[in-house]
C-alpha cells in the first residue's frame, strides 16, 4: 500500500513530532521520579538518551545498524513503549492509551508504505 504523496509527508510528519514527544515524555519522567535534585537530572537526561542511542543505532533510516523491518519495529516498540509506560506511570493513562494508539496507526502506515516503496525500486 504506497501512501499519496501528501499522505506520506503528513504521515512521516507525525512520526517525526511522536519520536520528539516520546523524547519529551522521557525528560519528564525521568526530571519527576527522581528524589534529589542530581538524580533528577542524571534521570530526565539519560532516559531520553537511551532511546536517542537505541535509535540512531537500529531504527532511524540511517541507522548505523540496520535490522531488518521486524528488528526496528522492536526497538520502536521499546522507545515508544517506554513514552506511554512513563505516561501511565505520571497519571496520565489516558493520554497513555491515546498516544499509544497514534503510535500504532503511524507506525503501521509507515512501515506498509515504506515495504510498497521499497518493492516498486526493487
Amino acid at each position: 500500500m504506497t501512501l499519496p504523496t501528501p499522505l506520506h509527508v503528513l504521515n512521516e510528519g507525525l512520526a517525526f513530532l511522536l519520536e520528539v514527544a516520546a523524547l519529551a515524555v522521557l525528560a519528564w519522567w525521568g526530571w519527576r521520579s527522581g528524589g534529589d535534585s542530581a538524580l533528577r537530572i542524571v534521570l530526565a537526561v539519560a532516559a531520553p538518551a537511551v532511546a536517542v542511542v537505541l535509535w540512531g543505532m537500529f531504527a532511524a533510516p540511517k541507522a548505523r545498524t540496520p535490522l531488518p523491518t521486524g528488528g526496528v519495529l522492536t526497538v520502536k516498540a521499546l522507545v515508544f513503549g517506554a513514552a506511554v509506560a512513563a505516561l501511565y506511570a505520571l497519571g496520565h493513562g489516558e493520554v497513555a492509551a491515546v498516544f499509544a494508539v497514534v503510535v500504532a496507526g503511524n507506525t503501521v502506515l509507515a512501515t506498509l508504505d515504506r515495504k510498497a516503496l521499497m518493492h516498486r525500486r526493487a
